[in-house]
């Protein structure tokens, strides 16, 4: 392997090998038997004969953020992507082709100076590739839809070492399987969106509630969000924020906004709608950046810690279902833990529910409960609290999970947990596939579609 690579091959023992083998989430403790960090495209080929050969599992890793852990993997082979992060931007036809390692601040930087953007999450720190090959509900899902919605372009190599490209006319079926199916038909090397439009700079928006306003801004929210136009987009999240913010031990619930309109006006009147609605205790309203606001968050979320998802479409925010939400708020158990509410409609709604393999267009909230620690010794505590909150939140749930907002469990098949996330119908086109382009699952690290 070190022949036929140019960049860095690592073997327990070695230096560099532990720091290499780390993910994101520190509950993923795997020992790898290879890694080999790519230093170009180049440098795929010979990484996929040698799992053909021998049979190892072989772990793909893009930007290494994933929660579940997918980027590694036990006694098996890691591919590292993370040093391919190059963007490259066509202003004229808003086309942005990006590396696999690339992540969402890379892309934002590169875009931002065109007023361009891609709707890639609503931080600036995960890699991009698992991202889109999963989903990608970020900032700008009502005016853009998912990443994947904006994907027109793949470039891959498949599981025989091929290379070729799926768009919506090559390959075609690969690339509806592609667009949420994850990386389980090839290691993709190109990613090429068509990005959107956006005014510089765009108004960004977050309402402060005290636990005592929860329910009253729920409801108003809930009715406020009928009928708004597809520029704004917003996330109901329920946290302790970081100590250094000087906001006290308890919970607050933000309610952050993003107007991408041309009319900043406009956009500060339906926040002022919502204001006398549910009037806060704090706001911060105001102009600010593309990349500033999509790394506005990045604070919030705990790097390399222990961590947990849990997720759920849900479309009604009645008594009942404001009764579940604050209890399971009300219940986190502490900082580093949060509820987000994801509001949809607009462009992700008007996608077709069969022109990808996302598993739900229909829902107009995604809500995700996530945990993040360091102390080994808080596990317990915090995954009860995963367990319970992911049981009353089945009360709420509709079809579909989204993988990228849940984390992996051992407790049954992968294949069993796949099949329940996409429904039967889109796992058995997935099926169909997967046995074109990966017929002996060599890409089986991941939320495992079994041909």
């Amino acid at each position: 392997m070190r022949s036929q690579v140019q960049g860095q091959v690592l073997e327990p023992g070695e230096a560099g090998y532990d720091e290499a083998r780390e993910v994101w989430n520190q509950l993923i403790d795997r020992y790898p038997l290879l890694i080999v960090r790519a230093a170009s495209v180049a440098d795929i080929p010979p990484v996929l004969e040698a799992a053909r050969t021998t049979g190892l599992p072989l772990a793909v890793r893009g930007g290494g953020h994933s929660n579940a852990g997918l980027g590694t993997v036990d006694d098996g082979i890691v591919l590292d992507l993370g040093q391919l992060r190059e963007v490259r931007v066509d202003p004229a036809t808003r086309l942005v082709t990006a590396a696999p390692g690339a992540r969402t601040g890379d892309v934002d930087a590169a875009t931002a100076p065109y007023r361009l953007a891609v709707p890639l999450g609503t931080v600036s720190t995960p890699g991009i590739a698992g991202m889109t090959l999963g989903g990608g509900v970020g900032w700008l899902v009502r005016q853009a839809g998912l990443a994947l919605d904006r994907l027109v372009r793949a470039e891959l190599i498949t599981a025989d070492g091929e290379q070729i490209t799926a768009s919506e006319h090559e390959h075609a079926e690969l690339f509806w399987g592609l667009r949420g199916g994850g990386g389980n038909f090839g290691v993709v090397t190109s990613f090429t969106y068509e990005a959107v439009a956006l005014p510089d700079p765009v108004l960004g928006a977050t309402l402060y509630y005290r636990p005592a306003q929860w329910r009253r801004a729920l409801a108003a929210f809930e009715r406020w969000s009928r009928d708004l136009p597809d520029a704004l987009t917003s996330i109901l999240t329920v946290m302790v924020l970081p100590q250094h913010r000087g906001m006290g031990d308890e919970p607050w619930l933000l309610l952050r906004c993003t107007w991408v309109g041309e009319d900043e006006a406009r956009g500060r009147a339906l926040l002022e709608r919502l204001s006398q609605a549910a009037p806060p205790d704090e706001a911060d309203i105001g102009p600010i950046s593309w990349p500033q606001w999509q790394s506005a968050a990045d604070a919030l979320f705990t790097v390399a810690a222990r961590g947990f998802w849990r997720n759920t479409a849900f479309s009604r925010m009645d008594e009942d279902a404001l009764d579940t939400i604050t209890a399971v708020a009300a219940a986190l158990p502490g900082r580093g833990t949060s509820i987000d509410i994801h509001h949809l409609g607009g462009a992700f709604a008007r996608v077709s529910p069969q022109a990808t393999a996302f598993p739900n267009r229909t829902a107009r909230f995604w809500m995700a409960i996530n945990g993040y620690w360091h102390d080994p010794s808080e596990d317990a505590r915090f995954t009860a609290f995963a367990e319970q909150a992911g049981a009353a939140m089945k009360r709420l749930g509709e079809h579909g999970e989204y993988v990228n907002f849940r984390a992996r469990e051992f407790r049954e098949p992968i294949s069993d947990l796949t099949r329940r996330a996409y429904g039967e119908q889109t796992y058995h086109r997935l099926q169909q596939v997967k046995r074109e382009y990966d017929p002996r699952n060599l890409f089986r690290v991941n939320y495992n579609v079994v041909p």
